[in-house]
């Protein structure tokens, strides 16, 4: 079972920047394939960036440039740093792990972008 705690969502202002973090239990981190999705209201959900044990990493096309994903395996922590926002960025941003071919989701942290 892995654990996800998401943090650091907020209020945005658009130009501006937030990171998000998420700290996920076990202590096999360094191999999970990590993700960001987001679920704008009355939208599905939508990957945002992916990381995977190698750090190779992946966006969609509307964060790329905008957006970093990152990970710190000392810490079982990744991130998102998210620079440039948009009011389109609005969304709850849900971690997402993959692990023996299980997936888990964290609760979801809400970015609001307004000015």
């Amino acid at each position: 079972q892995v654990q996800l705690v998401e943090s650091g969502g907020g209020l945005g202002q658009p130009g501006g920047s937030l990171r998000l973090s998420c700290a996920a239990s076990g202590s096999r981190f360094s191999i999970y394939t990590m993700a960001w999705y987001r679920q704008a209201p009355g939208k599905q959900r939508h990957l945002v960036a992916w990381i995977t044990s190698t750090s190779r990493t992946n966006y969609t096309d509307s964060v790329k440039g905008r957006f970093t994903i990152s990970r710190d395996n000392g810490k079982n922590t990744v991130y998102l740093q998210m620079n440039s926002l948009k009011p389109e960025d609005t969304a709850v941003y849900y971690c997402y792990a993959l692990f023996n071919a299980r997936a888990y989701w964290g609760q979801g942290t809400q970015v609001t972008v307004s000015s």
